[in-house]
Order: C-alpha cells, then structure tokens, then sequence
C-alpha cells in the first residue's frame, strides 16, 4: 500500500526540491560568469595602449629632432649642406671647360698633323702655281723657266705660311671678347693670394676649381667698381657670402665674400663708385675680394684683361 503523505509533507516536500533547484541554477551561473574572457580581454587592451603610448613617444622624438636638429648635428655640418644646397651649378660652364681640356689634350697629341696636312696643302699649292707660271712664261723667258718656278713656288708657300693663324680656344675668343667691348680698373689694393684655375686646397670646403681671383686686404677696404653696368643680383646666400653681379652687356663681374654692400639689386652705377666693403663672409678662409669676371655665363681668367 503507498504511503499517503499530508499537506504538510508536501509542502516540505515542494520546498526541498525547490531549494535545491535554486542551489543548483546559482552553481550553474556562477561557474559561467568566470572571467575568463575578460581577462584576455583586458591583456589586449593593455597591449593596445602601450603601444600608442610608443608611437607617440616616436613622433615626439621626431618633431623635437627636427625642431632642434642643432642638438643632434653639429652646426658646422648643417651650414655646409646648407651651403651645398644653395650653391648655384653652372652645367654650361662646366661642360665647356670639359670641352676646351678636351680639345687641349688633342692637339697636343696630334699637335704635328695639321702641320704636315698644312704642308702637303702647300706643296700642292706651289705645283700649281709653278705649272700656272710655267705656261704663262714658257714663249718669253724658256730658259729661266725652272728658276721662275722655284721663285715663284718660294713667294706662294710664304704666303700661305702667313695666312694661317692657329684656332683659338673658347676661353681666348671670350677674352677677345671681353677686352673689345668693356675698359676695367681694379676694383682694390691687394695681394693675390689664389689665382684663377686649378688649385691645391687646404680644407675640402674650398672648391679646387677657382672661377675667379682672390685679392687679400684689410678687413672694410672700400670696393670700387671695376666698370659700369647695372647691379643685377645683391645677395647673402651660398658660398659667396655677401656678393654683387653687375652686368654690362655679355659681360659680368662678381664681387664676393664682401662685408657690407652698398648698392642693392637694379641699381646703375659707374667704374670707380664705391660698391662694397673687403669681409670673409660665406665660404671664406679670410679677408678678400673673389674677382670674377664672365662673358655669356663663362668664366675668364682676369689676370689676362686688366693687371690686378
């Protein structure tokens, strides 16, 4: 026979069974609310930040190298690219001396050709005209005939020998140049202390070509121009330092290095006015004037126009 429970059995009963349900869903939920995730969750997170702190930790350094780039680079180096990167390359000036070195060295190895091609010119010359004068001479005097020939073929090589002028150089045409259509006068007082052309060089700053003349004096010698003409450029940048281009038709002059200027761009001024002050401003080993003179963008040597 089954037991028959009361209302009061039943009652502990459903309660019993309830607790334990309820036991049983909190166990379930607190084992599921472990935080697994978000521990893994919170680790990338924090990866995440340290990296963007790195990053602009990065940019900071960045901008602040820049921002005071002499911290870090010497303030020597920086002028010296500086200067690099101001300095004005004159591609036409340099394939040009290429050219006329070029063509020194040629004829210096072929120096005997164009004689010898000169004297077979002459000799055939001299057979013609000694055949001209034979015919011409053959009726009147037969006899003296080999003695006109000789005479004659004599006076025709002189003449050709007189005739032929060797080619001149580009430099030399230019010099020619210079000196038919400009008078100079010397801009200082001075001692030359590096001439044009190649030269040995102390530091690797100083360019081992030297486009102009360098004339030593006192530091605020008064510069007077060396000629007339209108001052086309008045500047402060690159390895002249403080420097003036005055032009006169094909031709300009450079006074560089200077320590004051005393005309400014579009300027005319007249040979002898004062135009500068002697300085060692830009790339300069000491107090100077760089003399430079050009016609059409080519540098000459100024030595060869006026006596400094």
């Amino acid at each position: 026979m089954e037991r028959v429970m009361s209302v009061e059995e039943k009652i502990r009963r459903a309660e019993e069974i309830y607790l334990k349900r309820k036991s049983l869903n909190g166990t379930q939920n607190r084992t599921q609310k472990v935080p697994v995730n978000d521990t893994k969750k919170d680790v990338k997170l924090l990866k995440k930040m340290i990296m963007q702190i790195i990053v602009c930790i990065c940019i900071y350094i960045v901008v602040y190298t820049v921002q005071n780039s002499e911290t870090f680079f010497s303030k020597e180096l920086v002028n010296q690219a500086r200067e690099v990167l101001a300095y004005d390359t004159n591609f036409i000036e340099i394939y040009e001396s290429i050219k006329n070195a070029v063509m020194t060295f040629q004829q210096n190895l072929q120096g005997t050709i164009p004689e010898e091609t000169d004297s077979e010119e002459t000799i055939e010359q001299q057979t013609t005209q000694d055949t001209e004068n034979q015919e011409n001479t053959s009726q009147e005097q037969p006899e003296q005939e080999p003695i006109q020939a000789t005479d004659q073929g004599a006076i025709g090589g002189a003449e050709n020998k007189e005739t032929e002028q060797p080619a001149l150089s580009q430099e030399e045409q230019d010099i020619q140049n210079v000196k038919n259509t400009t008078t100079f006068m010397k801009p200082i007082e001075g001692t030359i202390t590096s001439p044009f052309g190649y030269r040995e060089t102390a530091t690797g700053t100083v360019p081992k070509n030297h486009t102009g003349t360098d004339i030593a004096a006192n530091l605020g010698t008064k510069i007077h121009a060396s000629t007339d003409g209108e001052v086309v450029l008045a500047s402060e940048e690159g390895d002249y330092g403080k420097h003036l281009k005055i032009q006169i038709g094909e031709v300009s002059i450079i006074y560089a290095h200077c320590n004051n200027l005393y005309v400014k761009q579009g300027d005319h001024i007249t040979q002898g006015q004062e135009i500068a002050e002697v300085g060692s401003t830009g790339n300069s080993t000491g107090p100077h004037l760089h003399f430079e003179i050009r016609f059409q963008e080519r540098t000459v040597n100024a030595q060869k126009i006026l006596e400094l």
